[in-house]
């Protein structure tokens, strides 16, 4: 069996990730509760008509049930049950900005004097220890519906057991750190393409932005780094059960260093990992990257957009 747990803040997307799963052939079950989830999976096991299971687990259970979900998890982890817990979550403010757009209730003002925003923090904080145990972070803040169905159909539908799951994902410092990221790499002290006015126009992924960082040393130096320090320590994350890992690398506008050092970095590692999920979130440009078709930079790879 294949179990995978959607949690997270309501009004992330929780139900578009469901569907998603219930397309790709899923048995999806919302709002499940907790107590509930190990009879469910000895039922459907027993049963042996459903190898694919997705449920919702979220702020909607009873209190008492999530306190137990870790020690369910950790039972169904000792019976070799396959699972993955992703969470998604929401920046608080895009949370109350989609809250008054549909006027829709937050689950937790249903049956209290809470303010909006009082349930929104009220829920983060209920379901902080599900977060902390979660195999895949997805902040959805920026994401479109469409965005969110491939996330779920690329890095949780197709996750291949024992395989970790390496994406790289270049961002501007000025519209703030994803919330999703793993590992955050700083690239900000490297020589910046925007100051030229003939430059400006390009992105990472051209040759004439690639000519220009490749002409300074400490820019191979830095990618240098970065490369021996994850390819030491990549191992060590998996071999903890990691499934996902998601390193972010940030300059100012998420244009043309962070963009460069991504591609950089993702050319590398593909011949450690096999695979790695490209994600450019300044360019709204995502593709996977396979050791087989693997690209110079400067080309552009078979690319999903939003």
């Amino acid at each position: 069996m294949q179990l995978v747990i959607i949690s997270g803040r309501s009004g992330s997307g929780k139900s578009i990730a469901l569907q998603a799963l219930e397309d790709l052939g899923y048995y999806a079950i919302d709002n499940l509760p907790a107590m509930l989830l190990g009879s469910l999976v000895d039922e459907l096991r027993e049963q042996g008509e459903r190898t694919h299971l997705a449920v919702s687990i979220d702020a909607r259970n009873l209190p008492t049930a999530l306190e137990r979900l870790p020690a369910l998890l950790e039972e169904l982890r000792q019976r070799e049950i396959r699972f993955q817990v992703i969470y998604l979550t929401t920046d608080a403010r895009i949370l109350l900005e989609r809250y008054s757009a549909t006027r829709r209730r937050h689950p937790l003002t249903r049956d209290s004097d809470m303010t909006l925003e009082e349930a929104i923090n009220k829920e983060e904080e209920t379901l902080f220890e599900i977060r902390d145990l979660a195999d895949l972070l997805i902040d959805t803040s920026r994401l479109s519906v469409h965005d969110l169905r491939r996330r779920i159909t690329d890095q949780v539908a197709h996750q291949r057991k024992d395989q970790l799951t390496l994406t790289f994902e270049s961002f501007g410092y000025k519209r703030g750190v994803p919330m999703d990221a793993d590992l955050v790499f700083d690239v900000r002290c490297l020589p910046n393409p925007y100051w030229d006015p003939t430059l400006r126009q390009y992105t990472g992924r051209d040759d004439s932005i690639i000519t220009f960082l490749n002409s300074y040393p400490v820019v191979e130096a830095m990618a240098d780094d970065i490369q021996a320090w994850l390819e030491k320590w990549l191992p060590a994350y998996q071999n903890s059960q990691r499934s996902y890992m998601t390193v972010a690398i940030g300059c100012t506008g998420g244009q043309h260093r962070s963009v460069y050092m991504v591609e950089q970095l993702a050319q590398q590692l593909v011949k450690q990992t096999g695979e790695v999920q490209i994600r450019h979130r300044e360019l709204g440009l995502q593709y996977t990257l396979s050791e087989d078709v693997a690209a110079p930079c400067g080309t552009s790879p078979a690319a999903s957009t939003p």
